[in-house]
């Protein structure tokens, strides 16, 4: 009995012990045959770093082939930890080199995932780079690599169109981690950088490198050249943006103003040919990362040199809207063109009457559109009141976005009695309705609207939307997309209203309120209107509006002056030098090399 029961324990031993050779065998053949290949994967991810390497952004081209924006050979700290954590030693230590903190290398270290290397800091000067090559044992993990560095050739100039890239921040990278950016990735902020991000980035290519067990660098497996990203040809034309800009800091300079917009559009297509805001900045500061001097300065000015004042600016438009309302009136028919208003200097309803209190006497429509009549244009808004006003005004386009491809567009203001009853709880006056008429009160356009408004009559009606981007370019040279003009809208007005509209600005130029500018033996034959608008806050902004050649526009501009006064001494000379410029009446425009 005893005997039999131990060789029954031997088997129950034996059969458990075959059992468990037969699963270790088992399992060694399925990590073997069927999961083989992801433990080799895993065994070479032990000896394999892959080194990305950055690819340079597409550049920038005007109309004309010039090259604004390009890249230049740069030089980036980073870390590269192959073996362990880096030492707090060596942390310490590059801290004091870069003059950053530790605090804030520890938060890129932590942030960081993968085998990439930590960049710490971009386009570094060669003191920096000779002593780490030449202290490689202060500096264990520590790399130089060789990236490409964003370079705006022109400074300022032209920096609200071409905007600036930097480093993504933490909360760019959280919203963007599903479109393939990563921690120390350089992206677009403003502008077309910003807009066209994903096409100007293109592909990063790096090296496959064989390192020992203690992380050190053996032989490189293999390569992949970084592709660049597309290049951007621009419908701006850069000799007449040199131009615009010129002439806008000139005349800040020369009446003591301090901040201006214009813009050049072509209002057969909706191609902006030059936009300039004042005061500018040097995108070039921010692709290292901004100093904390040069951000104190910029976000010290109270002029807001960061604001694209020409399309996000919002100015009472004044007499530049005396195009809307007297579109709105002839078509309404509650004037005609030769039906005379007498002006006395002063309305009839209530205490409102001409700048400095001038009196023209009497005026058909063509001579107060030219004169810039109050008078005349108070008892237009009268007759229309301000429903139909509203309706003519957000038909030109104004109250909303135009949809160039900038971000941060603003939208402006059509006064109307919604608005005031909304924010202000309160009734519609008549009086709201004659500043309306004249564009004061609610009214707010941006320089871009008011140039779309003025090329609404220049292109016969026809609203294109603006556009600053001709064709998308690959690294190859072959077009990959092309942008056509895109019709908006046409203004449902007989053409007779429209053609009485184009006859009254182009008396402005000739004997009205931009005559002394321009006159009738000026070369090319303009249209035009001049503005004023009130300011509360300080002096009255000056606008200037025109369009040429007369017959067949290609050229419309829009020039704002804050705190210029009246547009026909501060807006109208800028205007004067754009437009010689466009059509090569002064001295032709160099390019700086």
């Amino acid at each position: 009995m005893v005997v039999n029961e131990y060789e029954n324990r031997l088997r129950i031993l034996g059969c458990l012990v075959i059992l468990i050779i037969v699963i270790l065998v088992a399992r060694v053949g399925y990590l073997q045959v069927y999961d083989g290949e992801k433990y080799a994967r895993l065994a070479d991810g032990n000896r394999i770093r892959l080194i990305p390497t950055m690819a340079p952004r597409g550049t920038f081209y005007d109309r004309n082939g010039n090259n604004i924006v390009t890249n230049r050979p740069g030089f980036t700290v980073s870390l590269l930890p192959l073996t362990g954590p880096i030492s707090p030693d060596v942390i310490s230590r590059l801290s004091s080199l870069l003059n950053i903190s530790e605090e804030e290398i520890k938060s890129k270290i932590e942030s960081h995932v993968g085998f990439e290397p930590i960049r710490i800091k971009n386009d570094v000067g060669p003191e920096i780079r000779t002593i780490i090559a030449e202290q490689k044992n202060l500096y264990p993990g520590v790399v130089i690599e060789v990236q490409a560095v964003r370079d705006y050739l022109y400074k300022e100039r032209g920096a609200h169109v071409l905007g600036y890239v930097s480093e993504i921040s933490d909360s760019e990278l959280e919203s963007k981690k599903e479109q393939g950016y990563k921690t120390g990735d350089i992206i677009g902020k403003f502008g077309l950088e910003k807009i066209y991000d994903q096409q100007l980035r293109g592909s990063n290519g790096g090296r496959q490198v064989e390192v020992d067990v203690t992380g050190k660098p053996v032989q490189i497996l293999g390569r992949k050249d970084a592709i660049a990203g597309n290049d951007l040809i621009l419908t701006i034309d850069w000799k007449l943006q040199l131009a615009a800009e010129q002439a806008v800091d000139a005349q800040l300079k020369l009446i003591g103003a301090h901040a201006a917009a214009a813009v050049v559009m072509n209002p057969q297509t909706g191609e902006v040919l030059a936009l300039v805001s004042r005061p500018a900045f040097d995108p070039n500061l921010f692709v290292h990362g901004i100093s904390e001097k040069d951000w104190k300065t910029i976000n010290d000015n109270p002029y807001f040199p960061l604001d694209n004042k020409a399309i996000t600016g919002e100015y009472p438009p004044g007499s530049t809207f005396k195009i809307v309302t007297g579109t709105a009136a002839l078509t309404e028919g509650v004037i005609t063109p030769y039906e005379q208003i007498f002006d006395s200097g002063t309305y009839w309803l209530g205490e409102k009457g001409n700048a400095d209190g001038e009196a023209l006497g009497w005026l058909n429509f063509s001579q107060a559109l030219a004169h810039s009549d109050n008078v005349y244009f108070y008892e237009l808004g009268y007759r229309l009141g301000v429903d139909r006003l509203e309706h003519y005004a957000r038909m030109f386009g104004l109250g909303a976005k135009t949809g160039i491809n900038l971000p941060f567009e603003s939208e402006g203001l059509v006064a109307n009695k919604a608005y005031k009853e909304k924010v202000f709880e309160e009734d519609w006056y008549i009086s709201e309705t004659l500043d309306a008429a004249i564009g004061q009160g609610f009214n707010l356009v941006t320089p871009l609207q008011a140039a779309m408004v003025m090329g609404e009559i220049a292109a016969d009606g026809r609203r294109y939307q603006p556009y600053l981007v001709q064709r998308i370019v690959g690294p190859d040279g072959k077009t990959i997309q092309e942008f056509q003009p895109k019709l908006l809208s046409t203004l449902e007005v007989p053409s007779d209203v429209i053609r009485e509209v184009q006859n009254g600005l182009r008396d402005v130029t000739k004997i009205g309120t931009a005559a002394s500018i321009f006159g009738p033996n000026f070369p090319i034959d303009l249209a035009g209107k001049t503005g004023t608008a009130e300011n509360p806050q300080g002096k009255d902004h000056g606008w200037f509006v025109a369009y040429g050649p007369f017959q067949n526009p290609n050229i419309v501009i829009a020039v704002i002056v804050e705190n210029g006064g009246y547009g026909s001494q501060s807006a109208v000379p800028i205007g004067k030098k754009i437009i010689e410029a466009a059509f090569g009446l002064n001295n032709p425009v160099t390019m700086p090399k």
